[in-house]
């Protein structure tokens, strides 16, 4: 393990003191890093950390699918994450791939309901060919009609392909029945009929690239092994004519949930029943004591050590898997617990014993030597991750589209230090209550 990272841990479990100016909260993130912010807008964050030859480059664009405010538009953060690829004029598709595969670069994006991220990974020594060829297709994107229609219909497929699982069924039918407004009601991919529309969107797919793909909205992330003066000159050199206009869209509030929503779902194929229970709970920030405690809870309820998951999962079987996620988002997210049941007859039961463990967290404080445990758990499993460049980079983008920064992972850690037994009793009774639930019922063929 990296000597840094064997401090971060020791710091983190205490067998080391970190020292911190009273108002600041201690450091959890390892690595020493600098931020620049150009004339423009863009924000660089250059990581030096020991990895000898390699560097990764993400290029975090703080636009999901919860910017498509606009009606018959949901899909398309996504939809345009495949046009990025299409190339300039200076370097069209097929030159930059090849110079991409000339560099035997691992490169690939994805898309998220609050970013994009577009992710490098290379030899030190491409690093300023890749800030050259990431520069200017993220400022002189150009693609023909007939691509981006034949890429519309590979949208589709996409889409009708990922829909063929269960879960993502499941999944498109709860924000739907969840969201009246707010435009997490679509997932990432989009509601079916705007994805069929798409090829008629050409005109719209380059004022949304005018709109969102600007340097005040985009952060770069380039850790590993590289000269921090050297890259910063170059990205100063090939970013620094990109012209600010980003506006952020007015995203609407979803409005208070006062009862409970239940629907039930046929999927065509074979599975398990699956359970999913979502409520209504609170965006991503640190400074909500509630929501702070509510990440505990998750695991503590529902995780590998808690006493429903041993007991449905190992001792009785009766369920295939139990999960719950309290999601870190932009806005109002679903705090959900997932159930895939073995028997159609016991959902209810489940259902019930799922609804007993929350009320019992209501009223029973947690044991406080297990609440410390968990919270050293989490930082541990956190610094454990970051051993390579491109871990490092991945699990800074989604604080990132949260807030703009990474100093928001130290005030994380240390509001989570603070949560107490009464804290989670708290945000139990704050949150899981039947007003803010949405439930569904997912059943498989018999065929």
């Amino acid at each position: 393990m990296h000597p840094v990272l064997l401090f971060a841990l020791a710091a983190a479990l205490g067998g080391a003191s970190v020292h911190a100016a009273p108002a600041a909260p201690p450091r959890v993130f390892p690595y020493a890093y600098q931020r620049h912010t150009l004339p423009n807008g863009l924000t660089a964050f250059l990581i030096p950390m020991p990895s000898p030859g390699v560097v990764a480059y993400y290029s975090v664009v703080r636009t999901g699918s919860r910017d498509e405010v606009e009606e018959g538009k949901s899909g398309f953060a996504h939809f345009f994450e495949h046009m990025m690829f299409r190339g300039t004029p200076k370097f069209p598709q097929a030159v930059y791939d090849g110079i991409v595969t000339k560099m035997g670069a691992n490169t690939n994006a994805y898309t998220t309901d609050d970013h994009t991220a577009y992710h490098l990974k290379f030899t030190t020594a491409d690093l300023p060919k890749v800030i050259e060829i990431e520069a200017d297709r993220f400022q002189n994107l150009a693609y023909p009609r007939i691509v981006f229609q034949t890429e519309a219909g590979a949208v589709y497929g996409e889409y009708r392909k990922s829909i063929a699982s269960p879960f993502m069924l499941l999944h498109e039918r709860m924000q739907d029945l969840a969201y009246d407004t707010h435009t997490y009601q679509h997932t990432t991919i989009g509601f079916e009929r705007d994805i069929k529309l798409m090829p008629t969107q050409f005109d719209y797919s380059l004022d949304f690239f005018k709109r969102f793909y600007r340097p005040e909205n985009t952060v770069l992330v380039i850790a590993g092994d590289f000269d921090p003066k050297a890259t910063l000159t170059l990205i100063e050199k090939h970013y620094g004519g990109w012209t600010r206009g980003y506006v952020a869209p007015a995203v609407t509030p979803e409005p208070p949930q006062t009862a409970e929503r239940t629907a039930e779902v046929s999927y065509p194929g074979k599975t398990l029943p699956i359970l999913a229970i979502g409520y209504k709970g609170d965006a991503f920030d640190p400074a909500n004591r509630d929501y702070v405690a509510a990440l505990l809870l998750e695991d503590l309820a529902f995780g590998e050590t808690s006493e429903l998951r041993k007991r449905l999962l190992l001792r009785e079987q009766r369920v295939q898997m139990l999960q719950a996620d309290v999601p870190m988002n932009r806005d109002q997210p679903l705090f959900t617990v997932y159930a895939m049941i073995k028997q159609a007859d016991d959902i209810a039961a489940i259902r019930d014993e799922i609804y007993a463990t929350l009320e019992q967290f209501k009223s029973t404080p947690v044991d406080a030597t297990r609440l410390r445990d968990l919270k050293r758990r989490n930082k541990y499993s956190f610094l454990m991750a970051l051993e390579t460049p491109d871990a490092v980079a991945g699990a800074l983008a989604r604080f990132i589209s949260l807030t703009g920064d990474i100093a928001v992972i130290d005030r994380l850690y240390a509001a989570a230090e603070a949560v107490t037994a009464e804290d989670i009793m708290r945000a139990a009774r704050k949150y899981f209550i039947p007003e803010r639930r949405n439930v569904i019922v997912l059943k498989g063929g018999q065929s």
